[in-house]
């Protein structure tokens, strides 16, 4: 198995740790030419999803993702990369892959300072921890989309065919079971 880790910015290293640890083969999507190997899964990393929308665009990447992510390809995205899978942002005109049948709050939890760690339940996971870093939550999910965790009453991960996304990081924390979550969806998605 091989996942691509979307590394135009943001946490994408932490990422590739986890996978690591879990002996599992990745490499960085940082320019048109990087997304000719065939791979079993994508992973959209936090950082600002602002300037990692933009550089999609201007790398020219923004459009064959787009494409692989329609036709199945598992992805997770994590903190911006929720954003970036939404497909609408409530408090942001902007809008980028818009798989993802949800409406977004950015910076729900306010900026930098507003950060914080919590350990919940996630549906198929189990109880993990979870950072919480200028982090979006779900304000509402369309009715084929999963809820998969909550935080106080807030929707904090959802789980749509191929796509997952959620609020927090989870490369930071040292635990490895919503990367191997991810891993199961891949599974099956890379069965002939």
């Amino acid at each position: 198995m091989k996942i691509a880790v979307l590394s135009v910015q943001g946490a994408f290293i932490e990422h590739e740790k986890m996978l690591s640890l879990l002996g599992v083969q990745s490499f960085e999507i940082r320019q048109k030419r990087d997304l000719e190997q065939e791979f079993d899964g994508l992973i959209l990393p936090g950082g600002e999803s602002t300037v990692i929308g933009n550089l999609l665009k201007e790398l020219d990447l923004f459009e064959p993702l787009e494409k692989k992510i329609k036709e199945g390809l598992p992805v997770l995205g994590t903190c911006a990369g929720l954003i970036l899978l939404a497909e609408k942002l409530s408090n942001d005109a902007n809008t980028y892959f818009g798989t993802l049948p949800v409406i977004v709050r950015r910076n729900a939890y306010g900026r930098q300072l507003g950060s914080f760690y919590t350990e919940e339940e996630v549906t198929g996971v189990g109880k993990i921890p979870m950072a919480f870093i200028r982090a979006p939550f779900v304000e509402s999910a369309g009715a084929d989309t999963e809820i998969i965790a909550r935080v106080d009453g807030n929707i904090v991960g959802v789980k749509y065919h191929n796509q997952i996304g959620v609020s927090f990081h989870p490369e930071v924390t040292g635990c490895t079971r919503l990367h191997e979550y991810f891993l199961q969806t891949c599974q099956v998605h890379s069965k002939p």
